[in-house]
This record gives structure tokens, sequence and C-alpha cells, in this order.
């Protein structure tokens, strides 16, 4: 395998070697390499009195010519949300910067050989691959890095398997408090517009969104759940189908903000004014949250700090692997946040729409 090549040679002392002299993570030893705030001074100086101990030579420069080559790790994406995308890249790059980590990016679409492009990207050379959704839960991809024993990182997938480590948010409760919070302002027919079926956090929201109706004692209707592919233009069609119903939902909830924005766009063209005759409110707070008018209520999804978080997680597998023979799979749970904005209100009648 290209990680296990890489090791160090015999009798060179390893980050991992620092780390446990020092009782720490390897990843706390890189944050005191690279002078970052969050370590304690106690252990700050236990690292440092470890790396004057082993003769340690924590730059860059010397690392190589001691034998030990930069960590590449690979970043597989194929996502239809820009937003959700250029969120995602720009902490990967910002942890992959400050732990002097070499990221690989490759573009990889579902459907479109994905299978195949994995494997030129391991065959390329690579330590360890995070994958964020949708392709974290391709079952294709998986295998084939499972059969090459490369590490991976999965995020936003609800139900990771043993050999990988994840970073996820709660997708369920999350959904759960949204729902919660529009029936508390007097909703009682909620639109729901899901996302692709091929990823699991989709299902997980709407587990969500129909446990909060159904302990509120509201039956969940069918008619009321729509899908999307989490993508702008599926946000569209879905939001016009659930608006052209006998009885249209006083509120919609998007799977993600893009959906959540096309239903703001679908409802303005009707001569809805939102909050006022609709509320929409969705899912991610991403930049188009913001960008928008109204700005969107939605749930926060920590985008960045999950991917740099996967970063993290990714290295310290590497570096346990590489110092120890052996690697741990973590699972991490990030906090969301439901954010309320301009885009909700409590439900009033409607004058009759207007046309489109």
């Amino acid at each position: 395998m290209t990680g296990e090549k890489r090791k160090r040679h015999s009798g060179v002392p390893t980050i991992a070697d620092v780390a446990r002299l020092a009782g720490v993570s390897p990843m706390t030893v890189s944050r005191v390499i690279n002078s970052e705030s969050n370590v304690r001074a106690q252990t700050r100086d236990a690292v440092n009195a470890a790396i004057r101990q082993l003769d340690y030579a924590p730059n860059p420069a010397a690392r190589r010519l001691a034998g030990g080559a930069q960590v590449r790790i690979g970043l597989l994406f194929s996502n239809p949300s820009e937003a959700y995308l250029s969120a995602f890249l720009l902490g990967s790059l910002d942890q992959a910067g400050r732990a002097d980590i070499q990221l690989v990016v490759q573009k990889c679409d579902l459907g479109d050989h994905e299978g195949e492009v994995a494997e030129r990207l391991i065959n390329g050379g690579i330590d360890g691959i995070v994958l964020p959704p949708p392709l974290c839960d391709s079952p294709i991809v998986r295998k084939v890095l499972q059969q090459a024993g490369v590490p991976t990182v999965v995020v936003a997938t609800p139900a990771p398997p043993d050999d990988v480590g994840a970073v996820a948010i709660d997708d369920r409760a999350a959904a759960h408090e949204m729902t919660t919070y529009l029936l508390a302002l007097g909703h009682q027919r909620i639109g729901f517009i899901t996302g692709n079926d091929n990823i699991l956090a989709s299902g997980e929201r709407l587990a969500g969104y129909r446990a909060a109706l159904t302990e509120h004692g509201i039956a969940p209707d069918d008619a009321l759940v729509v899908k999307g592919l989490f993508s702008y233009r599926s946000g569209l069609e879905a939001a016009e189908e659930l608006l052209d119903l006998p009885d249209p939902p006083s509120a919609i909830f998007a799977s993600n903000d893009d959906m959540a924005a096309a239903s703001v766009a679908i409802a303005h063209r009707r001569g809805l004014e939102v909050p006022g005759d609709l509320t929409v409110c969705g899912f991610d707070d991403s930049a188009l949250a913001t960008t928008i008018w109204p700005e969107l209520t939605t749930i926060r999804q920590p985008i960045a700090d999950m991917s740099r978080a996967a970063v993290e997680l990714l290295a310290a597998m590497l570096f346990e692997r590489r110092g120890q023979g052996r690697m741990t799979c973590k699972r991490v749970m990030l906090d969301h946040t439901l954010v309320r904005r301009r885009s909700d209100a409590a439900p009033r009648r409607r004058p009759p729409v207007r046309g489109r």
C-alpha cells in the first residue's frame, strides 16, 4: 500500500513518537508545531520537551530529509450545491495547510465511472481519502477504497462502516428541531422537499420531519413530501408541485438552502410574500442563505468545520498507523444550530394565488 511504503526509516523519530512521549495525540503535536493557539500551556511545554528529548525535526524540509514523505490526502467531490462545495473545500484546504498536508482534489460524478476515478486517485499515490456527500454513501467508491486498504473518512453520513472514520451532525434531530419550531409558530401543513435518495442524510432529515409531526398529533401527509435533488433547479420543480396542491402548505421546509432559495423564487413568481404568505426554511446555512431576500431561516450545519475535522481525523489515523502499525477509526459528531432569520412567520390567511 502506498501509505505503508512511505514509513520513516528505522531509528528516525516520528510525530507519533513525540505524541507517545508527551502523552498527547499526533494532531496535538501538529498544533504545537504549527504554533496554533488552541493548546494549553502545560500541554505545549510537554510536547516541546518531547521534541527536544527525541531530537525530532518538525520543519517540513527536515522531515523529508529524515526519510518521511509529506502526507497526501485525496478528496473526491460531487455535489450539486456550489455553496456547500465551496465551504467544504475552503475548510479542507485550510486544515491541510495548517498540518502541512498535500490535498489532492478530484471531481467524481456519481454514475460516471466513479470506481475508476477512485482507482486513478489511489494509483496517483495518496495516503488516505476524504469523502463528502454524496460520495460518502457510494458503495462503489467505498468498495474500491476498502479493497485497496486506503484509510478513509466519510462526512455527513449517518451509517458509516466500522472500518472508516466519520464526521457528521445528527440530521434527524436537526430536522426534528426545525419542524417542531414551525409547528410552534402555528403551521399545520408543512411541505417538505427531500434530497437525493442515494444520500442517507436525506432520509434522516425526512424521518426527523415525520417524527416531529407525529409527536404533535399530526399525521404525516405524503402529498406534502416531494422529491428534490439538492439542486436549485430541483427545488423550483418541487416548490411548484407543493404550491399546486388543492390545499397548499403554509410553510416549506427544504432539505438544503439551494432548494429553499428556489422555493422563495417560486413564491415570488406566484405573487406570494415570504414570510407573510409562505414560510420557507432550509438546511446547511450555506452562503446562499444570506444572499437571497428574505434571508433564510435554516439549520446551520458547520460545513467548513466538518471538512476541517475530517482532514484532522484522517491525518491522526495516518500518523497513528505510521507510528504504531494500526489506526483507530473514530466518530466525530458536531453540533447543529437552528438559525432564525427573515423567512419564517406565523401563518396567516393567504390571498388567492395570482398568476405565475
